[in-house]
């Protein structure tokens, strides 16, 4: 590959570039929102207003798309004050739509303000719409008057203009009118099923809550509200008829409740149905969450744990069947909405929530509910018994085809392997791990009946120009590939799996310069003998954090211990609690100097259990194999030293993981 020595003029000062209110967004749109479509910027702005009825301010949203594709979004909440900030001299309505990270939901520090559960906790929203929209329109009833506000490409085009409101002074409220940019989609259309699905959700989660949608383009028009709450709406989704009653409950913490601030908690409702599609929301502090996250992790543990606990107890157990979460989970239909103080969501567009508390919140509550709705129903509980026992059969009976092949010579595998109980490779995990201290945490922090650990000694050998009959002279590859029950082999080879013995095999290093080069090392070794382990999806590397932020109790959020994956996570952990009214003396940062230095229960915490853990799949990609192998052979090629340079000196600072 031939690498351009850029001359040294090339870059100075006038090189850099400072990105100004909200160039950011217009630049890398895909950071902020998905890019599929409008919806997510019109989301926003709905979001705005379910926060305002959540917060006890509003009791109606209305939806209307025009025939030139202009979405308008009105509600009757207090209107954004349209008065002069005292810090920027500038409206605040118009902050609220042109500057990140400017809006009301940073003030909630104890947890006891209006917007304490509100979903839109990052500032971005509706300067997101705004920066996205070819022409967006403002218009607020508040204190007797009416304002209004345009703006052009996320600029100030018609200056705030305030007159008497010709409504009566009681009838607060903003409107957004919204033309989106097609230029900064994929498509233009906002998909209507998925709009109307949305607005209906804020009926079922919004107890009394009128919601409207007209749609000119397409005729459409509806009113949902909803008076059965979550349980009506679910039974309105499923298909077929329910094995059992369903599930309803709700649980709230209070000034009693250790761990976590009044307020936090969940409501649910749970349908088993014996066959056809399934239907699973979840939502937090009214945001939908598509991609799931902590809170439906929180249920799934919940209910496992009360499902053994009823069969415990009744003695209905089956002999030789061990029941797993996924047993009850499997035929499971739900609706979870979650209420949560300052929910961590994983990215802007908020479609899977990343908080760790809020595992332990909604299995607590859901647990103690699931047993005394159980012990009620012993009828149903007992009909739900025999259909996870069959589940658990079925699954059994599948796992017995990927049995593993065991050996009774005992020296076959890796002395230093901990091995795991099970034998079912689909669920089996095995984690490759930097160093024996490293290796102790995780022995002791894993789960045993799925997960290993093969702790390695120091680097191992770069593989890159290493032929696959020279590889076994290294100690540390045998024990992997005996670990993994796979013999090396080339990428168009065809290689004999059936010894494979771990569905996932995961890198797990320091979050540090060392450990990220044992990772690279593995990666190089798994790619260039290994590679059809990644073509099929079987590598992973595990992302522990690098930091812990612990944050004292203020006002009714409790003591919290925040892990931080790398700086950038920690700046912004920082940035978010001042915001909250804490000061850096308030907070103690501790960096984790290595996985050795992690308790076994941070490490199971963070990165080994499965529901709270970050894991980034290894993949090939769509870059060219050729490609690949080019830059490959330039950082690790052993007399590509002046190559590599080169090229860490004009892409270094690219170098980055999506997780």
């Amino acid at each position: 590959m031939a690498i351009k020595q850029k001359k040294k003029d090339d870059y100075g000062e006038s090189s850099i570039r400072v990105l100004k209110g909200l160039e950011p967004v217009k630049q890398r749109p895909g950071m902020y929102t998905l890019t599929d479509n409008p919806l997510h910027i019109i989301q926003e702005v709905i979001d705005n207003a379910s926060d305002e009825v959540l917060a006890g301010f509003g009791t109606k949203i209305s939806v209307s798309v025009s025939e030139a594709g202009i979405v308008t979004v009105e509600d009757d909440g207090r209107g954004i004050p349209i008065g002069m900030h005292p810090e920027e001299h500038a409206p605040v309505v118009e902050l609220v739509f042109t500057r990140l990270h400017a809006g009301g939901k940073f003030q909630k520090a104890d947890g006891s303000g209006p917007y304490s559960f509100a979903g839109g906790l990052h500032g971005v929203g509706v300067s997101v719409t705004n920066a996205l929209s070819r022409h967006l329109v403002v218009t607020v009833w508040r204190d007797g008057e009416e304002a209004t506000m345009g703006f052009r490409d996320g600029f100030v085009a018609e200056p705030l203009a305030v007159r008497k409101s010709p409504r009566p002074k009681s009838q607060t409220g903003t409107r957004v009118s919204v033309e989106p940019d097609p230029k900064y989609f994929d498509s233009p259309e906002i998909p209507e099923a998925s709009l109307v699905r949305l607005l209906r959700s804020k009926a079922v989660l919004l107890p009394g809550c009128e919601v409207d949608y007209r749609n000119e383009r397409t005729g459409t028009q509806a009113h949902w509200k909803y008076e059965g709450g979550l349980k009506e709406y679910l039974l309105s989704e499923i298909h077929g008829e329910p094995m059992i009653e369903p599930f309803e409950a709700a649980a709230y913490a209070d000034e009693s409740t250790e761990g976590f601030a009044p307020g936090e908690g969940a409501a649910w409702v749970v349908v088993w149905t014996p066959e056809g599609p399934l239907t699973r929301e979840s939502y937090v502090n009214l945001i939908p969450t598509p991609q799931g996250g902590t809170h439906e992790s929180g249920l799934k543990d919940g209910l496992w744990q009360a499902v053994r606990a009823f069969m415990d107890v009744h003695g209905l157990q089956a002999k030789g069947v061990k029941v797993l979460a996924e047993d009850v989970f499997s035929r499971a239909s739900f609706v979870l909405s979650t209420k949560a103080i300052d929910p961590q969501f994983q990215g802007q567009t908020k479609e899977k929530l990343t908080s760790r508390d809020t595992l332990k919140l909604v299995s607590g509550f859901v647990k103690s509910q699931f047993e005394f709705w159980l012990n009620d129903h012993v009828e149903d509980g007992r009909k739900l018994a025999e259909h996870i026992i069959s589940q658990a059969q079925a699954r059994q009976r599948q796992a017995a085809k990927y049995e593993r092949r065991r050996t009774s010579t005992v020296a076959v595998l890796p002395g230093k392997l901990t091995d795991c109980e099970s034998s079912d490779i689909t669920r089996n995990e095995l984690f490759i791990v930097e160093g024996d201290s490293a290796g102790g945490s995780a022995k002791q922090g894993r789960d045993k009946e799925f997960q290993a650990v093969l702790p390695l000694r120091g680097k191992i050998l770069n593989t890159w120009e290493v032929d696959g009959g020279s590889l076994f002279r290294s100690d540390t590859i045998h024990d992997i590939a005996l670990a993994i029950g796979v013999d090396p082999h080339p990428r168009d080879g065809d290689p004999d799996l059936k010894g494979l013995r771990y569905g996932k095999i995961c890198i797990l290093s320091d979050a540090d310069v060392d450990g990220s080069h044992i990772q690279v090392l593995l990666l190089t070794l798994f790619l260039k003998h290994f590679p059809k382990l990644i073509e099929l999806g079987h590598v992973y590397v595990a992302m522990p954090p690098l930091f812990r932020v612990d944050a004292p109790k203020k006002g009714r959020k409790p003591d919290r211990k925040i892990y931080c994956l790398d700086e950038r996570e920690l700046a912004r952990t920082m940035e978010s609690l001042r915001k909250e009214g804490f000061r850096d003396e308030q907070l103690s940062i501790s960096r984790f100097k290595g996985l050795g230095e992690m308790k076994a229960e941070q490490l199971a915490e963070t990165t080994l259990a499965p529901d709270t853990r970050k894991l980034l799949p290894v993949a090939f990609g769509s870059v060219p194999e050729a490609a690949t192998r080019a830059v490959m052979q330039t950082l690790m090629g052993e007399r590509e030293v002046a190559g590599r340079r080169l090229w860490m000196e004009a892409y270094g600072d690219r170098a980055e993981l999506d997780v």
